[in-house]
């Protein structure tokens, strides 16, 4: 399957169903409902858009795409979500912070969604292969593949000795990070745990690693630090144009998951 054809299959799958249900909607519209900010997040909503139109839907012409956003501040989510409700969306999508609220707002309208944790633990879905309810997406398990990442990042910086793990608190930390400590034991590594919410901190983080003497630094999952990877690589830039030490960073990548949902919402309008 080419990748392009893997990035149209979650979303357009999803609205199809729902679509049958709401005859009477001449455009459907799809709720889109993401715990971060438009500027952090403008890639995934790019790739969103695309992999709907190579599924036929285009925003303003066949389908209406209602944003909402909560720019970080969680507490925002559940009033988001009833919006949506209220609006009769055809279906939303929901990014990982956001599903709970997506949840408790209807039982019936069809929700798509990116996990980065398992969804059957956190009681999202009932399911793996069989969700169940009126939720199904994709669980990327980025949490769980924090030993994974950081052998790549061993790979790419052989002679490193200490490596900065950059976790934000909108994710739950406990898991990675031990996944993370168990493996740079088995690796010879010292890690230095770093904690950023918010711009200033993620800036403030950048400036402890100089006195972390971190040769590489890892940066953990979560919308927060997806939401900033722009920022992440300005700092890198310029503190290896400052520094004889030079930096060396691996993060994960936001428009790929955003792009595997896709095939979700498409099944919702069958």
């Amino acid at each position: 399957m080419q990748r392009r054809d893997f990035l149209q299959l979650p979303m357009g799958l999803a609205l199809l169903a729902s679509q049958r249900a709401h005859a009477q909607q001449a455009v459907p519209v799809v709720g889109f409902l993401n715990s971060a900010s438009p500027a952090g997040y403008a890639a995934m909503a790019s790739a969103f858009r695309q992999g709907l139109k190579e599924a036929g839907y285009v925003e303003g012409n066949n389908i209406v795409i209602d944003y909402r956003w909560a720019e970080n501040r969680y507490e925002k989510l559940p009033a988001l979500a009833n919006d949506l409700v209220e609006r009769q969306v055809t279906a939303t999508f929901a990014n990982s912070p956001a599903i709970k609220a997506a949840k408790a707002a209807t039982s019936t309208i069809p929700i798509t969604f990116i996990s980065g944790e398992d969804p059957v633990r956190l009681g999202f879905v009932a399911d793996l292969n069989r969700p169940g309810g009126n939720a199904t997406g994709v669980a990327i398990l980025a949490g769980e593949l924090g030993a994974k990442r950081l052998q790549l990042l061993r790979e790419l910086v052989p002679h490193a000795s200490t490596v900065a793990v950059l976790i934000s608190s909108d994710w739950p930390s406990h898991p990675f990070q031990a996944d993370i400590e168990v493996a740079a034991h088995a690796m010879g590594l010292r890690i230095q745990v770093l904690r950023a919410d918010n711009e200033r901190e993620i800036e403030a983080a950048f400036s402890n690693l100089d006195q972390a003497r971190a040769d590489a630094l890892l940066v953990g999952p979560g919308p927060l630090l997806n939401s900033h990877r722009d920022l992440l690589e300005r700092f890198r830039f310029r503190r290896n144009h400052t520094n004889e030490r030079a930096l060396r960073l691996k993060s994960s990548t936001g428009s790929v998951k955003v792009g595997i949902a896709l095939v979700m919402v498409d099944r919702a309008f069958a």
